[in-house]
């Protein structure tokens, strides 16, 4: 069953030159993604091409990575801020093609505490009452 959720993004970035004033808040690149895919089989964020050139994102890396077609080499980009059902984290995303959905892999589910429930979609994790519960690394 296909699972979709609403993403809120901001390149990180840009969001504390914002907090140090060098920039306005009105500058912070952003956008919202109503539709993103929930995907237990993603491992992180990762987003579509145009998307990452929208938020103004700079590649720090490469990864190698394992895909339903094989292996396939990512790039890695700078951090973005995410907001999923009112929970905010911050991770640096990977890159898909341009025709690809947004994918919101398992790290993303584990920061904030949330679950996929087979009836409701995206929920908070009911082992721990709607609780916001931090995993300690």
């Amino acid at each position: 069953m296909r699972h979709t959720t609403k993403i809120e993004l901001a390149n990180l970035k840009d969001l504390f030159l914002s907090e140090a004033g060098v920039i306005s808040e009105a500058d912070v690149r952003r956008l919202t993604v109503e539709d993103a895919l929930v995907d237990t089989g993603a491992t992180r964020l990762s987003l579509p091409k145009p998307l990452i050139d929208q938020l103004g994102l700079a590649p720090v890396g490469n990864a190698r990575t394992m895909t339903a077609n094989g292996l396939a080499s990512r790039t890695i980009y700078s951090a973005v801020e995410f907001t999923v059902l009112e929970r905010k984290g911050n991770i640096q995303v990977t890159d898909l093609p341009a025709n690809a959905p947004v994918l919101v892999g398992h790290i993303i589910l584990e920061m904030l505490d949330l679950c996929v429930d087979i009836r409701n979609g995206l929920i908070y994790n009911p082992n721990h009452d709607n609780e916001w519960i931090e995993e300690q690394l």
